[in-house]
């Protein structure tokens, strides 16, 4: 994969697909390998760039602390570097956080945008405080990550959907990975800036189509989070789906409207 140079950091991305092009923002900790499943699926209808954020995955690990606006600012250089003038964003998680700053500050550079299960912030709500978790024994912090992940997900639930259950042993297998400290300190820098997200007064200078989701059931990013985004930004639309922070895997027709949104040539300019 190429590796872009700016500043103080290299940034190692992707460039996959054809079609209307197309932003990706990943979510905490996540990274290329890790989310390849999802690129793949955006890569069937758009030209889709990718890239692990700062102090991720094949990424360098700059001193922090970082800033939304860095992440904003890193894929904006990043943008530059390809020679993309606009392109629709999309952003899941952390990464839906990061597309926020990104459309707020460099809205004429977006056509579209998706937000999946994840907060404005400040006065329109936080999602899940996941740094705190870090203070937690490892199995007490594993199996709070379970519970907020799906608000079902009680040890009944899990044992009478296989689905479910499936999704409950992957945040366990990632417990159990072990890390470098260079990892370590990637992550930790990104959850501290997440921490401190607010876009919730900004996003009214969002004026591209925006499709808004969630999943009913997510205890890391609420519903009620989604609603208050799509009060505040005035052509946006939301969709909740039947599962909780990982809907995308427990609700099939997620993916399809998504796709559908971003390949709707009506909505782009």
């Amino acid at each position: 994969m190429p590796i872009f140079v700016r500043d103080d950091i290299s940034i190692n991305y992707q460039i996959t697909g054809s079609g209307p092009r197309l932003l990706f923002f990943n979510g905490s900790g996540a990274t290329l390998e890790t989310s390849a499943l999802l690129i793949r699926a955006l890569s069937s209808v758009c030209e889709v760039l990718s890239h692990d954020q700062r102090g991720l995955g094949a990424t360098s690990v700059p001193d922090g602390p970082y800033t939304m606006a860095q992440y904003a600012q890193d894929a904006d250089a990043l943008l530059q570097h390809v020679g993309w003038d606009t392109c629709a964003l999309f952003g899941i998680s952390f990464g839906g956080m990061a597309a926020q700053e990104f459309a707020v500050t460099y809205g004429k550079k977006v056509t579209q945008l998706v937000l999946l299960c994840t907060s404005a912030g400040g006065a329109a709500g936080s999602s899940y405080p996941l740094h705190t978790l870090d203070s937690l024994a490892t199995e007490e912090a594993t199996q709070k990550r379970i519970e907020i992940t799906d608000t079902r997900f009680t040890a009944q639930w899990l044992r009478d959907n296989p689905t479910d259950a499936e999704i409950a042993r992957a945040i366990e297998q990632r417990s159990d990975v072990t890390k470098s400290t260079e990892q370590i300190k990637g992550e930790s820098l990104q959850l501290a800036a997440r921490a401190h997200h607010d876009v919730a007064d900004r996003l009214h200078f969002i004026s591209c189509p925006t499709f808004v989701t969630a999943g009913r059931f997510d205890g890391i990013a609420p519903v009620a989070n989604s609603e208050e985004i799509v009060k505040r930004i005035p052509h946006a639309v939301l969709k909740v789906y039947e599962g909780g922070h990982s809907f995308l895997m427990q609700d099939r027709s997620a993916i399809a409207d998504i796709r559908t949104f971003l390949t709707d040539i009506t909505l782009r300019s």
